[in-house]
């Protein structure tokens, strides 16, 4: 069985995504791994070499800013990087620039992709996740989050990814998957609030109109983190890759996580889903078989 993993990554460093860390957190899953680095105003290309390691296929392409709307060009990429595996591996490792894997998770991941392999009708895997918001020691447990997505798909070529490169999909039908008992953790709502608003407005290059775009510039250079709906406490623990990272952290961003702020609707469903561990209404980009 091969593994191939594959990512890209555009401006790395203005941005402070944690791509080094997300590829370093499936590195020890993957036979090989693909990272397309885009045109970029930052050093992200010396970042990735950085990584020094010899699994690692660096590419290279220039992003089209005439698909920003609705973020498709991060769909353009990911399957312009999805093209560039090798044709002989079974299975493709999507992550992105602010996600990782737990190390804990590795050996279930690999063991599953065997399980599967053979399977032609199994056309990915679907992780559940966290998602990380304000610093490392919250969570948010809403519906606005969504818990799962398909991060293994089968090497097919048939299979694109789909809208902003959220999920996968052959043509228009919705891939058929297996879960795998492990969680991605998304880190891409953890910066400093200066930092966040940064990001954020770097972001919108890739989906607003340039009207909408004029507006956010206007905004204020920090983010309002008390603009949520719910979290919760962490109290497990972070992937060794991100060890480092946390321990740089130099903010504080204090959350008052008793307060709920739901509509009456929202909030009948996020306790029902409390009680039976059921989400209502949620919609899935993928079919369980």
């Amino acid at each position: 069985m091969k593994i191939s993993g594959f990512t890209i990554i555009r401006n790395a460093v203005i941005n402070d995504y944690p791509i080094v860390e997300a590829v370093r957190s499936i590195l020890p899953v993957v036979d090989e791994m693909i990272i397309l680095v885009g045109n970029s105003d930052d050093d992200t290309l010396g970042l990735m070499q950085s990584i020094n390691d010899p699994k690692i296929k660096i590419h290279h392409s220039v992003w089209d800013a005439s698909l920003r709307t609705g973020g498709s060009v991060l769909a353009v990429e990911t399957n312009k990087a999805f093209q560039l595996i090798d044709p002989d591996s079974d299975w493709a490792f999507y992550i992105q620039g602010d996600e990782a894997v737990h190390e804990k998770y590795h050996q279930t991941i690999r063991e599953t992709c065997l399980q599967y392999k053979d399977d032609k009708r199994v056309q990915g895997l679907v992780f559940k996740y966290l998602h990380f918001y304000g610093t490392y020691d919250y969570v948010g447990d809403s519906r606005k989050w969504y818990d799962h997505e398909v991060r293994v798909i089968r090497n097919d070529k048939k299979i694109s990814s789909y809208k902003d490169a959220q999920g996968f999909r052959v043509g228009k039908q919705q891939l058929k998957v297996k879960p795998v008992d492990a969680y991605v953790y998304h880190y891409g709502w953890v910066k400093s609030p200066e930092q966040m608003m940064k990001k954020m407005k770097n972001f919108s290059k890739l989906w607003h109109s340039d009207q909408a775009l004029e507006d956010m510039m206007k905004a204020p250079d920090f983010w309002n983190y008390d603009e949520f709906d719910s979290l919760q406490k962490f109290t497990g623990t972070h992937p060794a890759v991100m060890q480092e990272r946390i321990a740089r952290q130099n903010w504080k961003t204090e959350l008052d996580i008793s307060k709920k702020k739901f509509s009456l609707k929202d909030k009948l469903l996020y306790y029902f889903e409390k009680k039976t561990g059921i989400r209502l209404f949620d919609f899935r980009n993928y079919k369980i078989i």
